[in-house]
């Protein structure tokens, strides 16, 4: 029996809504959440062009995380690349809420320049392969959601548990 395949891939250009956030695990995994929208345009049967804006969740994790908020400001423009996760959150009254992120494995910073007018000045570190060229930022860190426990919290978040996570 032969196994079969699959494809979870994303990729978005958006403007920034809101800034990255950072977070760290007890586990100490930095997570920076933030999210952008895009946009599509047509035009109706009368001929009207119309508009609309589609809003999404991202989440990155480790380098990647720590990057895009020393360079990513409200407003930007970015290409990013990942894949969906769906997540279940059960509130305090027992109801549960469905969110869709998308976690990052790739960005590309569109705009000439990081926030503030800095760009990106980055370190390396032996678990980390970074790379800019014009506005490219790539970081992939060692990662593993084995790392992340049931008990983990997230530190100023405490009703966050891991599998909101992911």
């Amino acid at each position: 029996m032969s196994k079969s395949r699959s494809l979870n891939k994303v990729m978005l250009i958006g403007n920034l809504t809101r800034d990255p956030v950072l977070r760290e695990t007890a586990g100490g995994v930095v997570i920076a959440s933030f999210g952008i929208a895009t946009n599509t345009s047509w035009k109706d049967k009368s001929g009207e062009y119309k508009e609309k804006a589609e809003y999404h969740n991202l989440v990155a994790f480790n380098k990647l995380a720590e990057i895009c908020v020393q360079v990513l400001a409200v407003g930007m423009l970015v290409y990013v690349e990942g894949e969906l996760r769906n997540k279940v959150i059960v509130d305090q009254e027992g109801r549960k809420q469905y969110r869709t992120e998308i976690k990052l494995n790739d960005m590309f910073l569109l705009d000439s320049k990081g926030k503030k007018g800095i760009g990106f000045e980055g370190a390396t570190n032996e678990n980390t392969t970074e790379t800019r060229e014009e506005g490219h930022i790539e970081a992939e860190a060692e990662y593993s959601e084995d790392a992340v426990t049931p008990e983990t919290t997230v530190a100023g978040d405490e009703d966050l548990k891991s599998e909101d996570l992911f």
